[in-house]
């Protein structure tokens, strides 16, 4: 009768394989680490480096984050004739899931020492060891029993144990759900009612605490205005939220964040489409014009917001000071009238028209007798 053998377990320090913190030293070494972390993603940047995809370089579109364009070439650095790719950022999270996502045919054999580095990463897989630290694993331990390999790990303080077809599947899933998460628009971030409370500390001047609320919104809605739910949202869902970004652009415009802001303010727009919600935003849009002296520019923004309904007791005063501002004097001064039949005093007009009347001296005199003379 033929005796079964029993094997003894073999178990494996994971020390010299374990890879915690890599991506956080390899933040140290690459000068543009913080910039590609905030525009791909720090997660996806980490995918990249296990990917073998090096990005060459970012063309970011701030409006629509997801339309950056990203340049890379896959290969190791210093390699001849790699060829540079490119792909929209979307495209390219998609391309980097996929590559890691691939379970690839477990041929090759267990290690037979310790003190084979190589084999063991290998047999745990080199893509394995590197994710894991970005979801807090760290790697202790590899058990060879029965022809069953166990990987042991501990994570959030505890000790825990995965065959090593479950530890990779798991670290699959994490994956998987990151493309998951930024893909849908993260849309749990937007809060309605938040825009309340963005009023209170608006009323109050507490501008960073409006950027601490609302300071997510702006990419989930630049994406989720392109479905077709956006497209559908109801107008009073619009202009609420077309009211939070403009909140939120003039908070930015208040801490000298310009361009940020311009973005807030136009994204709020094309929410708001037409009506007071509109008028307001291109009023705001004009104010942060004139606060970054751009007058020139300002002026566009507070047409429109006539146009559109906006206040003339508001805005006209403002038009006077950006046509003073380009030398546009009879503008300026045009405004000035319109800004007394809307029922501003003469004595409450900006300052600037003083200047404009000095300027126009003798020829605005004139005109003032010949209105005098016709009226009587």
């Amino acid at each position: 009768m033929r005796q079964r053998l029993h094997m003894p377990d073999r178990v494996f320090s994971l020390d010299e394989v374990r890879t915690d913190g890599w991506f956080e030293r390899i933040g140290e070494e690459i000068s543009s680490f913080e910039a590609l972390c905030k525009y791909v993603g720090d997660r996806f940047f980490a995918f990249s480096v296990i990917a073998g995809a090096r990005i060459t370089a970012l063309t970011v579109d701030n409006r629509n984050p997801d339309q950056t364009q990203v340049d890379f070439v896959v290969g190791p650095e210093g390699a001849p004739d790699l060829e540079q790719q490119r792909l929209s950022l979307v495209d390219f999270r998609r391309r980097l899931v996929g590559a890691l996502l691939v379970d690839e045919r477990d041929t090759t054999p267990p290690p037979a020492r310790e003190s084979d580095v190589e084999a063991i990463q290998l047999f745990i897989g080199a893509r394995y060891l590197l994710l894991a630290p970005l979801y807090g694993y760290s790697l202790k331990t590899l058990t060879l029993s029965g022809g069953e390999a166990r990987v042991g790990v501990l994570r959030d303080g505890s000790d825990e144990s995965f065959s090593l077809p479950l530890f990779r599947a798991r670290i699959r899933s994490h994956v998987r759900e990151e493309l998951d998460r930024i893909s849908s628009g993260n849309r749990s971030a937007i809060d309605l009612s938040k825009v309340t409370e963005a009023e209170a500390f608006a009323s109050k001047g507490e501008w960073s605490k409006i950027v601490t609320l609302l300071g997510t919104w702006p990419a989930p809605l630049a994406i989720f205005l392109r479905t077709p739910e956006g497209q559908s949202l109801p107008s009073d869902a619009r202009a609420l939220i077309a009211r939070g970004l403009g909140l939120l652009g003039t908070a930015c415009e208040r801490l000298g964040e310009f361009e940020q802001a311009e973005e807030m303010f136009r994204l709020g727009i094309q929410y708001a489409q037409e009506g007071f919600a509109a008028a307001d935003l291109f009023r705001r849009l004009g104010e942060s014009f004139m606060n970054s002296k751009r007058e020139a520019e300002a002026i566009a923004p507070f047409r429109r917001a006539l146009d559109m309904g906006g206040a003339p007791k508001e805005i006209y005063p403002m038009l006077l000071r950006a046509f003073s501002a380009r030398g546009k004097l009879v503008a300026a001064y045009a405004c000035a009238r319109e800004a007394m039949d809307a029922g501003i005093k003469e004595s409450e007009l900006p300052a600037e028209i003083h200047d404009v009347e000095a300027k126009l001296g003798s020829t605005l005199l004139a005109w003032k007798a010949a209105r005098l003379s016709s009226a009587r």
